[in-house]
């Protein structure tokens, strides 16, 4: 959601899309290209086209340029995002919301799974964006130009989002995020049982060389963006563990990898095998048991849970919690029977 924070989309391919097209006239003269830019773009301000050139999306000449980049005459200007530009026709729809706490400069809302945060590849409505156009005016458009989204979590996972109201409440929480000083714990049931009580996962994440709707784990560090991942065990039930995870950075399915790469992969975590039975026997009464896990938790095992952060107006501290939805509490319950009812069984 996660950042610094990692707001791209999720798409099959690194691919750019032609936003804008500008071609300078045989008597510009030398003009930076974020100045050259303002003067055309009726909505973009300087610091979004100087951050748009540090991401390498301002093209001049089919080659990426920095904001310090001097525009001749018949230069060719482009602007190029990743996804493609008719996902910036935002329709409003009557989608409703489960708004934890909101005040004049931003509201939190507790996403239910199944849920797509943002308009992307093969999901051009229904989603969250969807629904704040309806519920919100005016709202601040961030870098990607999505209106009041500060960060995003995965479409089947559930729990907490902050979302800016404000010009002002967008750069402040961006920041934050940025600065790696917003407080995210995420609940996640796992496969296998973890051994350490707790523990760090360090390791850059980017897309998966072979598949490209995965992410992956690049520890060398040339490859990717650096992703921490702090983990505690909160209970054990053999075949699988839930655990706490604690962002320090926020990735694309930063948990998701981070724990796959340590051998325990989200449970029913279809993009990365977790839908699978990767631990426990092979007894039929067994797999019948998990596809009853299966049914009441059809998605991966992962809730935002804790948010915390400093008000941008305020400059207080604030932390909100979410309770496990019940699809969650639901495979954790048949889990904790399943764990007692084996150890009875061996302890006769």
């Amino acid at each position: 959601m996660d950042n610094n924070i990692d707001n791209s989309p999720e798409l099959e391919e690194e691919e750019l899309f032609e936003h804008h097209r500008h071609v300078a006239d045989k008597g510009q003269s030398l003009l930076r290209v974020d100045k050259f830019l303002m003067q055309l773009m009726a909505n973009a301000t300087r610091n979004k086209i100087q951050k748009a050139a540090e991401e390498g999306n301002i093209w001049v000449n089919d080659v990426p340029v920095k904001s310090n980049y001097r525009v001749k005459p018949m230069d060719v200007v482009r602007v190029m995002l990743l996804h493609p530009p008719f996902e910036n026709h935002i329709y409003p729809e009557d989608i409703p919301l489960d708004i934890v706490f909101e005040d004049e400069a931003l509201l939190l809302i507790n996403k239910p799974p199944g849920l797509v945060v943002h308009p992307g590849h093969g999901n051009y409505t229904g989603t969250l964006v969807n629904a704040l156009a309806f519920h919100f005016e005016n709202l601040p458009m961030n870098s990607s130009e999505r209106p009041g989204l500060v960060h995003r979590i995965d479409k089947n996972t559930s729990g907490l989002l902050v979302v800016a109201k404000t010009e002002q409440a967008m750069t402040h929480l961006a920041k934050q995020f940025e600065d790696k000083t917003s407080e995210r714990e995420y609940i996640a049931l796992v496969w296998g049982n973890v051994k350490a009580d707790e523990g760090t996962i360090e390791g850059n994440i980017a897309r998966h060389v072979k598949d490209r709707m995965q992410m992956a784990v690049f520890p060398e560090g040339e490859i990717g963006k650096h992703a921490v991942t702090h983990y505690k065990v909160l209970e054990r039930f053999g075949y699988v563990t839930l655990v706490s995870c604690k962002l320090e950075t926020g990735r694309t399915h930063q948990i998701r990898v981070h724990m796959k790469y340590i051998g325990h992969t989200l449970f029913n975590d279809e993009r990365y095998g977790g839908d699978l039975i990767l631990k426990g026997t092979t007894f039929t009464k067994y797999k019948q048991f998990i596809d009853n896990c299966f049914k009441v938790l059809p998605r991966q095992a992962l809730h935002a849970k804790t948010l915390g952060f400093t008000h941008p107006i305020t400059k207080q501290f604030m932390q909100f919690n979410t309770e496990l939805p019940q699809d969650m509490q639901e495979c954790i319950e048949k889990w904790r029977n399943y764990s007692k009812s084996n150890a009875s069984e061996e302890d006769e």
